[in-house]
């Protein structure tokens, strides 16, 4: 097998020297590679550095134990460097991807970006993955010469993992794949499953840290099963935080030898020569066996089930919609209740486009929140006693 000469790629990874480029034309780095730069941008971003008060499953102020959209997103890059080492995939790329693929979530998780789209319906809709891609090519302000980050078409590529046709349309390039039904890069593709094993596991680990989840009744769950059997009987009278750890660490071991061995013999049969040969694929080539698959699959309709629909994360994720919803029509009736900045985007944005203008910058700022901010807000316009 043929390898970059550099970092002992496989000719089916993403090489920077043939990266389809940037929106905006510029010198190459000196010291590092384009995709080096992109995750190096990516880091050093305000929207990365916000992630560390979003929710992933539990609101901040629940706990400082708990993952938030940050370090949900380190755990997402480590899982996909060591499989992307393995399969000979571009390290950089794969990283750049996962840390950016969260950016655009709004706070509360999956309930304010669900909140958020039902106050979108009229104007458009609220897709967090293409709210992630907004943040990366217009809304970071970092740069002289662009808005944006101005990241490569590869990583921008891995970012939108989903688009609805309607939005795809207006993307261009970035968006034809999804009117072709074409794949995205190894990279992407093995991102978007590191996405899935890290939260799989990592919600198990944080709902049995919060009490929501029970040891006996996970075993419902096979994957869960077979490690802990496994760690009862090499370690009988280990307890507590310990035994959860050496479970969850195996669970994601498990997953990613499947992954890995299951991945490399779909290479091995197909043997795509270049990344365009990835891309044109029929179906993606990073997948889990037919079994491991179907694991996780139980997995999450378990988390679903006695996590995600716990009576105290609904409260939670309850609360969360109606602070969203309010957030949204309070500044859309008064654009002027927002700080100078996202004033003045609503005005330039509505004169450009009108009422689905001003509602964009709404939502662009309502996304960019905080949860802790986003509660502060809503304290700031509901409650008599709070003048600032």
């Amino acid at each position: 097998m043929r390898r970059h000469p550099d970092r002992r790629l496989a000719p089916w990874a993403a090489w920077d020297e043939h990266s389809r480029g940037r929106r905006f034309e510029e010198p190459p780095p000196a010291l590092r590679g384009e995709f080096q730069r992109d995750r190096d941008r990516i880091i050093h971003s305000t929207a990365f550095r916000r992630l560390v008060y979003k929710t992933q499953v539990f609101v901040n102020h629940e706990g400082d134990l708990y993952r938030t959209r940050l370090t949900h997103s380190l755990e997402v890059a480590q899982i996909a460097r060591t499989i992307a080492r393995a399969l000979g995939l571009n390290e950089y790329l794969v990283e750049a991807v996962s840390l950016a693929h969260d950016l655009g979530h709004t706070p509360f998780g999956h309930a304010g970006q669900d909140a958020l789209n039902a106050c979108m319906r009229d104007y458009g809709g609220f897709e967090h993955n293409l709210q992630s891609l907004r943040v990366v090519d217009e809304l970071e302000e970092k740069y002289a010469d662009f808005p944006g980050l101005n990241l490569t078409f590869e990583t921008r590529e891995g970012v939108l993992k989903h688009c609805a046709l309607k939005n795809a349309r207006s993307l261009g390039e970035l968006g034809q794949r999804f009117i072709d039904r074409t794949q995205p890069s190894l990279e992407a593709q093995l991102a978007n499953i590191a996405d899935e094993i890290a939260y799989n596991n990592h919600d198990i680990d944080d709902g049995l840290r919060a009490g929501l989840l029970d040891m006996q009744a996970l075993q419902d769950v096979v994957l869960f099963r077979v490690q802990y059997e496994a760690v009862r009987a090499a370690y009988p009278d280990l307890r507590g935080r310990r035994l959860i750890h050496e479970i969850v660490r195996r669970m994601i071991d498990a997953t990613v030898a499947d992954l890995v061995a299951t991945t490399s013999a779909r290479l091995f049969e197909h043997a795509p020569e270049h990344i365009d040969a990835v891309r044109a694929h029929p179906e993606p080539l990073i997948a889990f066996s037919p079994e491991m698959a179907g694991y996780t699959r139980d997995m999450k309709r378990y988390l679903h089930e006695h996590l995600y629909r716990h009576h105290r994360v609904l409260r939670m994720t309850t609360k969360a919609r109606n602070v969203v919803r309010v957030l949204f029509e309070a500044f859309m009736g008064e654009p002027r209740l927002m700080p100078d900045e996202h004033a003045g985007h609503a005005r330039a944005w509505q004169s450009a486009h009108g009422d689905a203008g001003r509602a964009r910058a709404v939502a662009d700022y309502i996304a960019g929140m905080t949860d802790r901010y986003a509660i502060s807000e809503y304290e700031r316009l509901t409650d008599p006693r709070r003048n600032s």
